[in-house]
């Protein structure tokens, strides 16, 4: 007797009608995640605006640790620095300027809209000082006074306005040719819609593995798989948190060290800033990959205890791997997946009951 080697003659559907069944979830998946990328089209400078952050912070921070000191002359004063810079010592001709606002977080950006004032502290005696040398006649000489507060006071001029400019840009990610900005906001408009649409497209995908598995097959997706989710979301979330700010204090603090202005392109980083949370998505797995080893039987619980030693190596090696060079984000990554084996240990001593099939029989 001649026995079939087609794997659908058990099945209660045909070959074509698989295919048909896969083609239909397969169209709505697409849907769905067609979708979602439309909408964040219309959000897209938002989402860059979101992956830029930890960037853009870095290089703020990084901007503001310059310390000037060294650099400043202290033989005139501050007020007579700037005017000299920018040729203003006349300014009592100028028009008035109208009321200016005060930024007390960034003094360039104090002032009238436009960013045409700065602010500035300097002591009374100074000042005096200044105006004494202007007009000997209208200023008596300062006298040393103890104790002496400085003053703010306000300067106005176009200047200020570009020196703000060029100081912001230089704290930014830049571009390096015309379609570079266009083709990033598609790609992050791409990304973003297909993290938004992930839920519908599983659920899609879901439904078609979802029929040919047994009951108590379907049991263990329903537990694990949230849980799976669960775990690569909080891996991203984690590196995107708490990650970056070492990764990226360590990486640019060789530009300070080296004295090099860092100028970060913003397609490099947005490929970096997804790559490395979908490492600590992947890396958070490592539960996931401990139970279904032992579901199959390759290892044992008592294995996973016994081997505990080697398993801290290599997931101190893959750590090492995963990440950039600095030890901080390999620690970062190593530590909670030392913990998340501890807990892969736990779930694997945890078993479902098989429930029998019509007739009683088990499944294998």
């Amino acid at each position: 007797m001649t026995t079939s080697k087609d794997l659908f003659d058990d099945s209660t559907m045909t070959f074509g009608e698989h295919l048909e069944c896969l083609r239909g979830h397969l169209i709505k998946a697409i849907f769905f995640l067609l979708i979602a990328v439309i909408g964040c089209l219309f959000v897209g400078d938002r989402i860059v605006g979101i992956v830029r952050a930890p960037i853009d912070d870095a290089l703020a921070k990084m901007g503001n640790d310059v310390d000037v000191a060294d650099d400043l002359d202290t033989s005139t004063s501050p007020l007579d620095s700037i005017l000299e810079f920018f040729d203003l010592k006349d300014v009592t001709s100028a028009e008035p300027e109208p009321e200016a606002t005060i930024d007390e977080t960034n003094p360039l950006k104090t002032g009238i809209p436009g960013n045409r004032t700065v602010q500035i502290s300097i002591l009374p005696s100074e000042l005096l000082g200044v105006l004494h040398a202007a007009d000997p006649q209208a200023f008596p000489e300062p006298k040393p006074v103890e104790d002496e507060k400085p003053v703010r006071i306000r300067i106005a001029a176009p200047e200020f306005r570009e020196l703000a400019t060029v100081v912001e840009r230089q704290q930014q990610a830049v571009t390096l040719n015309v379609q570079e900005a266009f083709l990033t906001y598609l790609k992050v408009a791409f990304i973003a819609g297909l993290v938004l649409a992930s839920p519908f497209v599983f659920k899609e995908i879901w439904m078609f593995v979802a029929a040919g598995l047994y009951p108590h097959e379907k049991k263990y997706v329903y537990a694990y798989l949230p849980m799976s989710v669960f775990l690569f979301a909080g891996g991203a979330v984690f590196c995107f948190i708490a990650v970056f700010p070492f990764v990226l204090k360590f990486l640019l603090g060789f530009n300070a060290m080296l004295e090099v202005q860092p100028q970060i392109r913003l397609s490099e980083w947005i490929s970096f800033a997804v790559m490395l949370p979908l490492m600590f998505g992947v890396s958070f797995q490592l539960p996931m990959v401990m139970l279904f080893l032992e579901r199959i039987n390759v290892f044992e619980v008592v294995d996973y205890r016994e081997k505990r030693r080697m398993a801290i190596l290599v997931i101190a090696f893959l750590s090492m791997m995963l990440t950039p060079a600095d030890p901080m984000s390999m620690l970062l990554m190593m530590f909670p997946l030392i913990i998340l084996y501890e807990f892969g240990i736990f779930l694997c001593q945890f078993r479902m009951s098989k429930p029998p099939l019509e007739g009683g029989v088990e499944p294998v």
